[in-house]
């Protein structure tokens, strides 16, 4: 029992949660690709993916794992994302603190999903068994090669609009 909840049911709720906020994340990562803010769906990803970490942290366990050692990792890079997207505002500097640190939460969560696909999926578990095979690390190599050049396309392209030009927009609307 977790929290009340039998195992099966808080395993099936973090994974739902997991997937939302890694679907909801690839939404905002190619938000940023285009320069487009999309409030609702970050603050869906980002407060998905802290209760990503949360719920993987009440899992029951006998010793410190490296799921643990991500999940809290996982905290802390959202520790920083959310202050800079929304006390700071993303202003100067804040907006490529923003964009690193939410691409970073994204591959956490999509490094777990690899990591928890060949270990369930029983094509994927026959390639690497042990989790340490080539094709293992062929796939985390790939990921984490694509989300290299993602977030370094997501801090050049993610680009606010000067006040002024808000400012003009926000006028023109109400007109």
């Amino acid at each position: 029992m977790v929290f009340g909840m039998s195992l099966a049911t808080y395993t099936l709720i973090h994974v739902v949660i997991s997937l939302i906020g890694i679907g909801s994340g690839l939404i905002v990562l190619f938000g940023m690709f285009g320069g487009k803010r999309l409030d609702r769906i970050t603050a869906l990803f980002l407060a998905t993916t802290v209760l990503t970490s949360l719920t993987g942290l009440g899992f029951p366990f006998v010793h410190v794992t490296p799921g643990i050692i991500l999940a809290i990792l996982s905290l802390v890079v959202l520790t920083i994302a959310i202050p800079a997207r929304y006390s700071f505002r993303m202003a100067g500097k804040w907006r490529a603190i923003y964009v690193v640190t939410a691409v970073i939460a994204l591959y956490f969560n999509c490094f777990v999903l690899i990591v928890q696909s060949f270990q369930k999926v029983p094509s994927l578990h026959a390639l690497a068994p042990k989790g340490n095979e080539p094709p293992f690390a062929i796939a985390q190599g790939i990921l984490l090669v694509l989300f290299i050049v993602a977030g370094v396309l997501a801090v050049k392209k993610f680009r606010l609009a000067d006040p002024a030009s808000l400012a003009r927009a926000a006028a023109s609307v109400k007109s």
